[in-house]
């Protein structure tokens, strides 16, 4: 835990303050408190075959190449398997960073470590074949646990300085899918989560939200996180856990965590004509 943290907050494109001020601040601080903490918040979440992140995105790995008939293979941008490491072993490689909305703390720093010839998808915030996914998951659930008044879609958040379009990619999906699902204005929110530090960071916070929800009497929430393909520690702990806590003691009566898009047939097929149209782009 403590190799992949120092991996992650180093990377400049993650955390952006002068190295000179925040390098000490990360090994003198950070590092010796936040690895026992995530530790702990990790085996709130852990399953039987491992990370939750690490199983659902080697899964549709799998899946995609079964769909595809083409070698699939998976890495993370930090810790193992590594982008590195995994190169080598595809033809004419296309690197799909499963970032639906692009940042630069995200999807640039994927870019960041690629050779130059190598293709990367941007972005596919507003994929139709996304965006169906994402709307077939919400349906499935609705139809076995039946439907709350509040649709709350809860993004990644980054810091207000951050800017670029992220923000706005986001705004694009959360209103694509509320026409897909057919939401009056009324019946969804927007919200972002997983503040981290003292900065401004992207508005509204999911957490402030639900109270706010559960104050106001909406006795049950559904939440959804169209920026994550696959369920992991800021879907499953975050918001499965601590968010679930702070909505049911401010008068919350369900609180309804809906599954990540993870290995659900609308996710690879969209995700296969996403590679697909991208290959064809590449000329691969």
């Amino acid at each position: 835990m403590r190799a992949y943290l120092a991996e992650f907050l180093s990377d400049p494109r993650v955390v952006a303050l002068p190295r000179w001020l925040w390098l000490p601040v990360l090994h003198g601080v950070v590092l010796r408190r936040r690895p026992a903490e995530s530790a702990e918040k990790y085996r709130q979440i852990w399953l039987p075959e491992g990370s939750p992140l690490a199983l659902y995105t080697r899964r549709q790995a799998e899946l995609l190449c079964e769909e595809m008939h083409i070698a699939v293979g998976y890495a993370m941008r930090y810790g193992e398997p590594t982008i590195a490491g995994m190169l080598p072993r595809l033809d004419d490689p296309l690197v799909v960073p499963l970032y639906p909305q692009y940042a630069e703390s995200t999807t640039a720093s994927v870019q960041d470590v690629l050779p130059a010839d190598v293709p990367m998808v941007g972005e596919f915030h507003d994929h139709p074949g996304y965006i169906a996914a994402l709307a077939a998951g919400v349906r499935r659930h609705w139809a076995k646990h039946g439907r709350g008044r509040m649709l709350v879609m809860s993004f990644h958040g980054l810091p207000q300085r951050a800017g670029g379009v992220y923000p706005e990619q986001c705004r694009r999906t959360a209103q694509v899918l509320a026409r897909k699902l057919e939401l009056k204005r009324d019946e969804w929110r927007l919200a972002f989560q997983s503040r981290f530090g003292y900065a401004k960071w992207l508005e509204p916070y999911t957490e402030p939200t639900l109270i706010e929800l559960a104050r106001a009497g909406v006795s049950r929430v559904d939440v959804v996180c169209p920026g994550f393909v696959a369920d992991c520690l800021e879907t499953l702990e975050e918001l499965g856990i601590r968010a679930r806590e702070k909505y049911l003691a401010a008068g919350g009566r369900e609180f309804h965590l809906l599954p990540c898009l993870n290995e659900s047939p609308e996710w690879i097929a969209a995700l296969a004509a996403i590679v697909r149209e991208a290959s064809a782009r590449a000329g691969l």
